[in-house]
């Protein structure tokens, strides 16, 4: 049953990465801009509710989702693989490992979060736009092992 739905289950697990890295990448900025806010100003509200918004209606399901579909395809390459085995090729464990890692950053950037709904960041704006650029870096690692290695 999950082999016949395969193409339905990546496209969806596309369109969920797709979602996921765009509010990662998003995120951080808005923290950026956040540094500079007066706290209690209009700004800092604003901020704080693009924030939450971003974080709670996009980043998380699209993690959320992510996760679901791609742990369905691992499933579904199990069966047209003909076993498990197939997943302790290194490209496999690279991949699920950087996907780990992106997994932590996303909860580095939900703590990230609090702070700022609390009024309690102690990081400055350099610190956020230095952290931005992570999620880049693992999908650039992560694709080409998706892309040619896993083919």
């Amino acid at each position: 049953m999950i082999l016949a739905a395969y193409d339905w289950l990546r496209a969806l697990h596309i369109l969920a990465v797709i979602a996921w890295m765009a509010a990662m990448l998003y995120l951080p900025r808005l923290f950026v801009y956040h540094c500079g806010a007066t706290p209690g100003g209009e700004l800092d509200e604003t901020l704080k509710v693009q924030e939450r918004r971003l974080l709670r209606g996009i980043m998380n399901p699209a993690m959320i989702a992510t996760w679901i579909f791609g742990l369905l395809l691992v499933w579904s390459n199990a069966e047209r693989a003909g076993g498990w085995s197939v997943f302790l090729h290194w490209a496999w464990i690279a991949k699920f490992a950087l996907v780990l890692a992106m997994t932590g950053v996303h909860g580095v950037y939900s703590k990230r979060f609090r702070t700022f709904a609390e009024g309690t960041n102690d990081w400055p704006h350099t610190r956020y736009r230095m952290i931005n650029e992570i999620p880049f870096v693992l999908a650039i690692l992560i694709v080409p092992i998706a892309v040619v290695a896993l083919k």
